[in-house]
């Protein structure tokens, strides 16, 4: 048994780009930047960004098209694959592609997320500090104070 699966949460790098293929279908182009932080032994900190290109096609492309602007925070799920072409220089090159089949906007209206029409369930972020993405923490439900007292006379007010 294999697996293939990749789940990111990061920023657009630059608007969505998106052209039609042979057979009509609408495929979209984009980047998105994760980041990781750490100290190292000295205590200093220190970040490393990942650059991902992230492929979609069908309806997923036309919405990420519609929907999603540079800087805007995203949820993706795929899988990854890789693709050969030549440079310039004529040398064969490998490239890694994410081809993502989930993606949910992210952050808050004030991010752009929440403006117009979204498919997707709307999810806030938390503040940000650096600019590093994080996964937004699931709504708290309120604690109940008390247990509403047995309605006795429920029969009554069926009216079928």
């Amino acid at each position: 048994m294999s697996v293939n699966k990749v789940i990111l949460v990061g920023r657009l790098g630059r608007d969505p780009e998106s052209r039609y293929m042979s057979n009509n279908e609408p495929v979209c182009n984009f980047s998105i930047a994760t980041d990781e932080t750490w100290k190292d032994r000295d205590g200093n900190r220190q970040q490393r960004t990942e650059w991902h290109n992230i492929v979609m096609y069908r309806r997923l492309a036309e919405i990420a098209q519609q929907y999603l602007k540079k800087g805007q925070l995203v949820y993706i799920e795929g899988r990854i694959q890789s693709r050969k072409y030549t440079g310039k220089d004529g040398i064969e090159r490998t490239a890694y592609d994410i081809v993502a089949n989930e993606m949910k906007m992210l952050g808050s209206r004030s991010d752009g997320a929440g403006s117009g029409y979204s498919p997707f369930p709307e999810e806030s972020a938390p503040a940000h500090d650096g600019g590093e993405a994080r996964i937004p923490e699931p709504p708290r439900r309120p604690a109940v104070d008390s247990v509403p007292e047995p309605m006795d006379d429920l029969a009554d007010d069926i009216p079928f």
